[in-house]
């Protein structure tokens, strides 16, 4: 029988777990907890907080934001991680060298995310960069479709040869509107034709190869007059037309442009019936009480495929890998141009 998990995903308070914390997670509609800046000083410190959490429910799902670049959760104990874009930045000149650099970062992510005791980070990024939007930017692999695909693809290699899952986001794409969804709601107005021939383009490809993908709280008009993580047009498209059959994380559902949807509970119960499975609900804590009151008793299946199932690294023995050494010190490097 295939284990179920509740459908919320929350944060913490801080870097180690509180007493009604530890209540929380005891609700059965908490299916998974994100780590924040907030959440991490080390990552031996990462390691023993899921384990106590672990303790609380032993099934919940661990995640973090672990890009690389500006968005690294993570820094003390692993490696420095440079933005994708800059990785990227070397395709046009050495295209093999650079796919394989991006699969052996998707490899050593995996590994010391594994070895902290997490599931999964959400990554890669699959947004194309056209130069518009700050909130994406040089997060993205290059402003060409096809090499995001290429180098995405490479990512979620690596990824999968560390026994993690792999999550693409933001579907269809964020990279096309200036504005940032976690302050207002961005509407990208082009026609779906440019859609599918830019930003779509790396999601069509690998679709089939994510166990993860999380919507934009973007407005695309041409297609449907509802962001993307709560159009059931847009995440129909993700599994009928794109052949997408794993999970469906919505985006924060605290961001603002998710905040149109209505109250916490009406935003999760329209994300749901679009097709999400998984909700995040963070940096508010009410928002997080409300959603989980509200999904008392719904459950999901997909989600418990995630966890990582191979027995987990050793923290303290990477350094005695010969790949994990050449890379560290790769990307180390590149993160410190």
């Amino acid at each position: 029988m295939t284990q179920t998990l509740g459908p919320v995903m929350l944060d913490l308070e801080g870097p180690r777990l509180r007493d009604e914390e530890r209540e929380l997670l005891r609700q059965p509609a908490v299916g998974g907890v994100i780590l924040f800046g907030r959440n991490v000083e080390d990552a031996g410190q990462v390691r023993e907080l899921c384990r106590a959490i672990r303790r609380e429910r032993p099934e919940l799902l661990l995640a973090i934001d672990q890009e690389g670049g500006r968005v690294q959760r993570l820094r003390q104990g692993v490696t420095r991680l440079p933005p994708m874009g800059r990785i990227g930045r070397d395709y046009p000149v050495t295209p093999e060298v650079t796919r394989r650099l991006c699969q052996d970062a998707g490899w050593l992510l995996g590994m010391e995310m594994a070895a902290c005791g997490l599931d999964l980070s959400f990554a890669p990024v699959l947004d194309v960069d056209d130069g518009r939007s700050t909130v994406i930017g040089d997060r993205s692999f290059a402003a060409d479709p096809g090499t995001v695909t290429t180098l995405g693809g490479a990512f979620v290699d690596g990824l999968h040869e560390a026994g993690m899952a792999a999550v693409g986001k933001h579907f269809p794409g964020h990279g096309g509107v200036a504005a940032d969804s976690h302050h207002e709601l961005p509407v990208d107005e082009r026609p779906l034709d440019a859609l599918r021939a830019r930003d779509l383009a790396p999601f069509a490809a690998l679709a089939p190869r994510l166990e993860g993908v999380m919507p934009a709280h973007v407005v695309y008009p041409a297609f449907d007059h509802r962001p993307a993580g709560f159009s059931p047009a847009w995440l129909g498209m993700l599994r009928e037309t794109l052949g997408f059959k794993g999970t469906i994380f919505s985006d924060d559902l605290s961001m603002a442009g998710a905040k149109a949807a209505g109250s916490p509970a009406e935003r999760a119960r329209l994300a749901l019936s679009a097709g999400c499975d998984i909700l995040l609900v963070c940096n508010d804590r009410a928002a997080a009480l409300e959603v989980v009151e509200a999904c008392d008793g719904r459950v999901a299946k997909r989600p418990a495929r995630l966890r990582y199932a191979r027995a987990r690294p050793d923290l303290d023995a990477l350094d005695a890998l010969p790949r994990w050494r050449r890379v560290h010190a790769r990307l180390e490097a590149m993160a410190a141009d």
